[in-house]
């Protein structure tokens, strides 16, 4: 199988269908490569190279016990670019990979990156803090962490009829793909499932989920609040307009396995509700329709 060696020494699998222009994909937690597999073929029997790897931790990707974090995550990201030595890529990221993507962009540049694709992407920070009085409260990845430590099996299962929206009374999700769901899952090892929903957080896994995170609670202990959002938020648009990248893509929807989406190029929060089908192109315009396709993810 082919993988990349990480800056620790963990082997990152990827997939690599097809050829012409790359286009590169992150899945969302606590899934795989797999999970991207019918864009995957779709792009790649038109005409591109279409790629995904299996986030470290999970698949087919080593499970090591550090580094389940947004940093880590981009790090690998570029491990497998440069493995593979991609020119003019286009990134496709969503849900938690879409983090990955923009902190690639953030801390790697874009050198090697055509376009940028964000589908139903977290924010560089997640957490309610009172520099981000809109963000999740910390006890929602407490809960999260807290059923994956006791028995992610059944959260898995319990978590897929809201990941495909299979809870509407109007769905036709069969039980086959909530049990593929699943089973990406079950392939992630625990501790970097446990992890990651820290890990995204903003300030790294560092932290457990008892610490005070009150929005005052930085300035109770002499730090200062975290706005390390606002630095990052700096950065991704940096990387979007000022070193070639031509547009950002950004989207969230809950929809059924093979639905499309439809979005718009923004510089902005998401603005769309996509619904249609997949094209890769992204250009400076915010105006400018056009199109992705996308699973949803809370991750």
């Amino acid at each position: 199988m082919p993988f990349a060696s990480a800056k620790d020494g963990t082997n990152i699998f990827f997939k690599d269908w097809g050829s012409g222009p790359p286009v590169v994909f992150s899945h969302g937690w606590p899934l795989t490569a797999d999970a991207w597999d019918p864009q995957l073929k779709l792009m790649a029997d038109n005409g591109f190279r279409a790629i995904a790897h299996d986030r470290r931790g999970g698949g087919r990707s080593g499970q090591s016990w550090d580094g389940n974090d947004l940093d880590t995550y981009a790090d690998d990201l570029a491990a497998v670019i440069e493995e593979l030595d991609l020119r003019d890529a286009a990134l496709v990221g969503h849900s938690t990979g879409g983090g990955e993507v923009t902190r690639y962009l953030a801390r790697h540049g874009s050198g090697r990156v055509a376009k940028a694709v964000l589908v139903g992407a977290i924010p560089p920070l997640m957490l309610r803090t009172d520099a981000n009085p809109e963000g999740l409260p910390i006890e929602v990845f407490d809960e999260i962490r807290a059923r994956v430590a006791a028995d992610r099996s059944q959260y898995y299962k319990d978590l897929s009829a809201p990941f495909f929206g299979a809870d509407r009374d109007d769905s036709t999700v069969t039980q086959g793909t909530r049990d593929e769901f699943w089973l990406w899952g079950m392939t992630v090892g625990i501790k970097g499932a446990y992890d990651c929903p820290q890990g995204v957080l903003g300030d790294g896994p560092h932290r457990g989920p008892q610490e005070d995170r009150r929005p005052d609670a930085d300035r109770a202990r002499g730090r200062r609040p975290d706005r390390s959002h606002r630095r990052f938020r700096g950065q991704e648009l940096e990387a979007g307009q000022g070193r070639g990248v031509q547009g950002v893509f950004r989207c969230s929807a809950r929809l059924d396995p093979g639905a499309e989406v439809r979005g718009e190029v923004q510089r902005g929060p998401p603005r769309v509700r996509p619904r249609l089908s997949y094209g890769i192109r992204a250009g400076p315009a915010a105006s400018r329709s056009k199109t992705a396709m996308a699973r949803p993810s809370p991750w």
